[in-house]
């Protein structure tokens, strides 16, 4: 197989020559890794996927960890974590924006980030497409930390940051709450969907990526708390709020962010330590299934606060 890359709009690139049903060898995966290391996020077009063909593609990037809430995970295939429209499921995951009813819309956030231990990354394919709407978005957090002035970056290097899990949109500090509405079966907290009662986290405000040594803006608007001790940075606890609404808008500029609109084939690969996602969610009742694999990661980026 020979490799081309296409450029995506602002971040990320295709990869062209690539055929998942031919043998990986070990050149093509370290030119794969080397690729994913250098631009963040990969996409793959017309692409013969199986589960068996998508589970051992994802191995080439790093050991697999099944998902831990059972309901979402195949019982043939333990490291395919599936989102697939459902009646009974979409009424916990509705709600209104803007006077239009959505089902499984995201803000941006990096997966298990409010554990500090986010895994190093996900490859997702659509089974079935989403008529409409359905695109996920990805954000590049190394980009966005390029764009800040230096001021700002002495700065944040004098600062932690903390995430809470909230089961509760409406208690999230920093996303945007206009013209939002939860639906009336919105879980209420995280019990009510079988997860536990997540510690509050505290990141450094820039992360050197443990693999590729860039330096990461450690910033995204789902889950964000507060800074630490503000004043040991000189900041007041207002500067420290404006701080960080500051820069929740500047991870938000689109000259950041790449979103993916599905067609049969596609497969997405993104690094989680470096870029965030989100997922602009589909009108009640659209089919759609997805088939996730998730790459492990063995880095632990935050600390539970207290300890």
């Amino acid at each position: 197989m020979s490799l081309e890359t296409i450029a995506l709009n602002n971040i990320g690139v295709e990869v062209r020559g690539f055929d998942i049903t031919q043998p990986v060898d070990d050149d093509m995966q370290q030119t794969l890794s080397a690729l994913w290391d250098q631009h963040g996020v990969l996409v793959f077009r017309d692409q013969d996927v199986t589960p068996e063909r998508q589970i051992a593609f994802s191995r080439v990037f790093g050991p697999l960890v099944s998902h831990p809430i059972e309901e979402t995970t195949s019982h043939e295939y333990p490291e395919l974590f599936m989102l697939a429209s459902n009646p009974e499921q979409e009424k916990f995951l509705t709600a209104s924006y803007n006077g239009q009813t959505k089902v499984s819309k995201l803000d941006w956030h990096m997966d298990l980030h409010y554990t500090g231990k986010p895994n190093r990354g996900a490859i997702l394919r659509a089974v079935v497409c989403a008529e409409e709407d359905g695109l996920t978005g990805f954000g590049d957090l190394a980009k966005a930390y390029s764009a800040l002035d230096e001021e700002t970056k002495a700065l944040l290097e004098q600062i932690e940051v903390t995430y809470a899990f909230s089961m509760q949109r409406k208690h999230m500090r920093y996303v945007d709450l206009k013209g939002y509405e939860p639906g009336p079966y919105s879980p209420r907290k995280p019990s009510d969907i079988n997860y536990p009662n997540f510690p509050e986290i505290a990141y450094p405000a820039v992360v050197t990526h443990p693999i590729t040594g860039d330096k990461i803006l450690e910033i995204c608007e789902q889950f964000l708390e507060r800074i630490v001790t503000p004043h040991n940075a000189g900041l007041s606890n207002d500067e420290a709020i404006e701080l960080l609404e500051r820069l929740v808008a500047h991870t938000r500029k689109e000259e950041f962010h790449y979103f993916h609109e599905w067609r049969q084939g596609d497969m997405v690969l993104w690094d989680n330590w470096r870029a965030m996602h989100c997922a602009t969610g589909t009108r009640p009742g659209v089919e759609r299934v997805i088939h996730r694999t998730t790459i492990a990661g063995e880095e632990t980026l935050g600390r539970v606060v207290g300890e």
